[in-house]
């Protein structure tokens, strides 16, 4: 998920310059850009989550380089969950083949993605897109519609998260940090007591 800086856009011909205007104040020089096709571009941070499907608990939420790599990054955070999940659902940004056979090979894990159109010509992304295609993958998929889109929803939602609260990425980092940490001890409270573990936003505000 992006998060629009806190105070004005550094466009992004000045940035890679390093040419900050006359007049721009409050700028957070430590933000980038990055683009969605339901946001467009954005100037901010980003968010990294992670959401059990099973028990519709938030499993990570974490600060991450607007422009970094939403792939790479879950490649390294999936290193501590070896073991303990057999089954990763990302979107498009995650089609990649080595990723898909490494996280197999390494790890005992299935990578389930969409893939991009006119990539069928070696025999191994074949192969790949033919497990991708199974019904029961298929199906598998589609939780993350119900799970980890509306999860980022709801941390939105609680902190009204549509800018970020500070400048800077160490501030944003340990900020984004005690967010997931909030979210995750209602959760899992509302989880073991066998209630919905959406309905915290009053317990996280104290209402």
């Amino acid at each position: 998920m992006m998060v629009r800086a806190e105070g004005p856009v550094w466009h992004r011909k000045q940035q890679e310059q390093g040419i900050i205007p006359k007049g721009l104040t409050g700028l957070d020089t430590e933000a980038t850009w990055s683009y969605s096709k339901s946001d467009g571009w954005v100037y901010g941070h980003g968010t990294f989550c992670l959401v059990a499907c099973q028990s519709r608990v938030l499993g990570a939420f974490k600060w991450m380089r607007n422009s970094a790599n939403e792939a790479k990054r879950m490649w390294l955070e999936t290193g501590k969950l070896k073991g303990l999940i057999d089954t990763v659902l990302m979107d498009s940004k995650a089609d990649d083949q080595d990723l898909f056979f490494e996280l197999q090979r390494q790890r005992g894990i299935l990578l389930l993605t969409t893939t991009r159109k006119g990539t069928d010509k070696s025999p191994s992304r074949r192969r790949m897109i033919k497990v991708l295609k199974k019904k029961k993958n298929q199906q598998l998929y589609k939780q993350r519609s119900y799970t980890v889109e509306p999860m980022q929803g709801l941390v939105k939602e609680i902190f009204d998260l549509d800018r970020c609260w500070m400048r800077g990425d160490e501030n944003n980092r340990w900020v984004f940090a005690a967010m997931g940490v909030v979210v995750q001890m209602h959760q899992y409270r509302a989880w073991q007591e066998g209630r919905s573990t959406w309905a915290i936003k009053s317990e996280v505000l104290g209402r």
